[in-house]
């Protein structure tokens, strides 16, 4: 691939670490997000020798959220998962510590949370999905009570696997909202691990477990289906598909379901609520003018383009694409946009392509794992050709999800490699 060595007059001298204030205002690439699409991508772009990169991210802290499942459910440490911001920053790009709250993409334009201003020649849109903890009435007290958690937090998944673990009866209810959230099976994950644990404690014929999905089936795709369908019946499970959780009273520990099939509602006595907050684009990107109807950003879905600026990309769960949003979909986004974005800037057509693709390991005890791999239409896309049983229950596809992927991310992704 043909090099491009030249910055720009204007290009800021790339830097390891934080911005000091000294840099200058305009950057050949700037990414808004540092989670794993704009460190990934930053890398990636250093690997094809693209110069003038920062990234802007106010964490101090970087997060590999696929773990909070396994925190969840005990089978990881809160520490794995968490490194200094610092620490994954690619040597060569600069760290602009600061939120971004505004776009003009006609005058190419970043506002930032502390009211400076920064341009740049080509916009990455990636800050991830913004979790509405509130959007649920009486969610937020309930996760703030001694009986609620979630794993969409680091912090409430390390009071899940308390609550969970020292649950010895009673009734433990788990929901996951309607709308595009971040590994849509994640929300289970922490079940299943529960259910194993109760089990290994001879409890679990004790506690009542409801799961609450908003879809028609557990998953919603069928080869996954059969597997989670049997692995429900054999915990004890009870499925509520087509429902979500409408209201929370957390002084009385009650949670209602609302059927949307029938409109119905249920309320169920909780002595653990496992819930996901309903999520969306950052509020700030829809006043942008970059937004489609949902709020995301308004991309080509398969160049991850702009519609409208062809200076402006996006990717993961910002992206206004159908796929589900995953770690995994996120790859292959990573690598379309970087080509297409150093394809533009050698004065190419971008023409790199992303499928759809989508992927969830869902544990469904504490030693095996169901791959789900499925394209935007929700249609079985397996990865490994000729293994057709790749979606079954398997200790195989445990090792690599609980071992293997974490090093991948931190070794290889972070870095650009993978």
């Amino acid at each position: 691939m043909a090099q491009h060595d030249d910055d720009g007059a204007r290009a800021t001298q790339p830097h390891r670490g934080p911005d000091s204030g000294h840099q200058s205002p305009h950057h050949q690439v700037l990414i808004i997000g540092g989670g794993n699409a704009g460190i990934s991508l930053a890398a990636r772009l250093k690997r094809y020798r693209v110069r003038g990169i920062a990234v802007v991210d106010p964490s101090e802290q970087h997060l590999y959220q696929p773990f909070f499942s396994h925190i969840a459910g005990g089978t990881a440490k809160a520490e794995s998962a968490v490194r200094p911001q610092e620490s994954v920053i690619p040597k060569g790009v600069t760290w602009l510590r600061d939120a971004a709250t505004g776009i003009d993409p006609e005058s190419k334009t970043v506002t930032l949370g502390s009211g400076r201003s920064i341009t740049y020649e080509h916009l990455v849109i990636c800050p991830g999905i913004q979790k509405n903890w509130d959007g649920i009435p009486g969610l937020q007290d309930a996760l703030d009570s001694a009986h609620g958690a979630s794993n969409y937090s680091i912090d409430l998944a390390v009071k899940a696997w308390r609550l969970l673990s020292t649950l010895r009866s009673g009734t433990a209810v788990f929901a996951t909202p309607d709308g595009p959230i971040t590994c849509g099976g994640a929300a289970q994950k922490p079940m299943y691990l529960a259910c194993d644990y109760w089990r290994s404690q001879g409890v679990l014929q004790d506690i009542r477990v409801v799961l609450a999905v908003p879809t028609q089936t557990v998953y919603g795709v069928e080869i996954v289906d059969e597997e989670l369908n049997r692995k429900i019946a054999e915990y004890g499970i009870e499925l509520r598909c087509s429902t979500e959780l409408e209201s929370v009273d957390a002084g009385t520990h009650t949670a209602t379901l609302r059927n949307n099939a029938d409109g119905s509602s249920e309320q169920l006595q909780y002595d653990v609520l496992h819930a996901v907050p309903p999520q969306s684009a950052p509020g700030w990107i829809r006043d942008t003018g970059l937004a489609d109807d949902d709020g995301f950003v308004a991309v080509d879905r398969s160049t991850l383009q702009h519609v409208t600026y062809s200076t402006v990309w996006s990717l993961g769960d910002a992206a206004g694409t159908r796929n589900s949003k995953s770690g995994a979909a996120l790859r292959q986004q990573t690598k379309v946009v970087a080509k297409n974005l150093k394809a533009v800037l050698d004065g190419h057509s971008p023409t790199q392509q992303y499928n759809g693709y989508g992927a969830c390991p869902i544990t469904v005890s504490r030693s095996t794992v169901v791959l789900a791999e499925f394209d935007d239409a929700r249609t079985p896309k397996p990865t490994v050709p000729g293994w057709k049983g790749l979606a079954k229950e398997r200790r195989l596809t445990w090792l690599v999800e609980r071992y293997g992927f974490i090093r991948l991310y931190w070794y290889g992704i972070l870095k650009g490699w993978a």
